[in-house]
C-alpha cells in the first residue's frame, strides 16, 4: 500500500520501504519509547545523536498510522530547509505528522513563527505532532521563546545509542530478516570497518545484499573485502 499523502509526494518526500516498526532492533533501554510511538501519544518529541534511528522511527509511525481516511505526512526538516514555510498550510487536517530534524530551523525567523502558529493550529486540531532533533528541547538554538516553551511542553524521550555489541546484533537482526546468511565473524566485520552507524551500517547491508544476489555468493569477509575495497 502506498502510504505517502499527496502532499508529500508533491514535496518529492518517499518514505523508505524499509523504515518500519519490524525491521527496527530495539534494545530494553529504548524499549518504552518503541512502545510509545506505537500508541495515540497526541505530541510527542524524540530526540537522539545522528545516525541512531529517529527518521526510521518517524517513518515507521507514517507507514504504521496512514491510511486513506487518516492520512500521514513525513517532513524531514533537513531536506526542506530552503522551501517556504507555506508547506506548512493546511497540513493540521491531517491525522499525524512527523517532522525530522526539527533543530534545522533554528535561527530562522520565518519558519520559527511558521512552526509556531502551526503547533498551535495542530494542538487545535487534534492532529497528532511527533518531532525529533539531535538535541533535547532544552538545548535547541531556537530563538523564539514561545515556540520553545510549547516543545518543552510535550512529553519527550530520548532515543538512546546502542553499544557496539547491540550495533552487531541489530546488523545480525536485519540479515537475517532479508534472508541472509550473516555469522558473527563477517558481522564483526563490517562493523569494526564502518562508521558504525546503524543508519550507515543498514544502507551498507543493503548494499552488500544487492551484490550477493547479483553475483550469487554468500555474504562472506572476502565478498564485504571485496565489495567495499577494504
Amino acid at each position: 500500500m502506498n502510504n505517502e499523502s499527496p502532499i508529500q509526494l508533491t514535496l518529492g518526500i518517499k518514505l523508505d520501504d524499509d523504515a518500519k516498526f519490524e525491521n527496527f532492533y530495539t534494545t530494553d533501554i529504548n524499549q518504552p519509547l518503541f512502545n510509545e510511538l506505537q500508541g495515540d501519544f497526541a505530541m510527542l518529541y524524540v530526540w537522539g545523536a545522528s545516525g541512531t534511528g529517529c527518521s526510521h522511527l518517524l517513518q515507521s509511525v507514517c507507514h504504521k498510522t496512514a491510511t486513506k481516511e487518516t492520512p500521514a505526512i513525513y517532513i524531514p526538516m533537513a531536506e526542506l530547509g530552503s522551501y517556504s514555510p507555506v508547506i506548512l498550510e493546511g497540513l493540521t487536517s491531517l491525522n499525524v505528522i512527523c517532522i525530522d530534524d526539527v533543530q534545522s530551523i533554528a535561527g530562522n525567523s520565518e519558519w520559527e513563527n511558521a512552526f509556531f502558529n502551526f503547533f498551535n493550529e495542530a494542538k487545535e486540531a487534534g492532529t497528532r505532532l511527533l518531532f525529533s532533533a539531535d538535541c533535547s528541547p532544552q538545548e535547541l538554538s531556537i530563538i523564539l521563546k514561545d515556540l520553545l516553551s510549547r516543545l518543552q511542553s510535550i512529553p519527550v524521550f530520548k532515543l538512546e545509542a546502542m553499544s557496539d555489541k547491540q550495533s552487531i546484533e541489530a546488523l545480525k537482526f536485519r540479515a537475517d530478516q532479508r534472508g541472509m546468511e550473516l555469522n558473527d565473524a563477517t558481522a564483526d566485520f563490517i562493523y569494526r570497518r564502518s562508521n558504525r552507524s546503524i543508519d550507515q551500517l543498514m544502507e551498507l547491508l543493503n548494499k552488500l545484499d544487492r551484490v550477493s544476489m547479483v553475483k550469487k555468493r554468500r555474504l562472506t569477509i572476502p565478498l564485504v573485502k571485496e565489495t567495499m575495497n577494504w
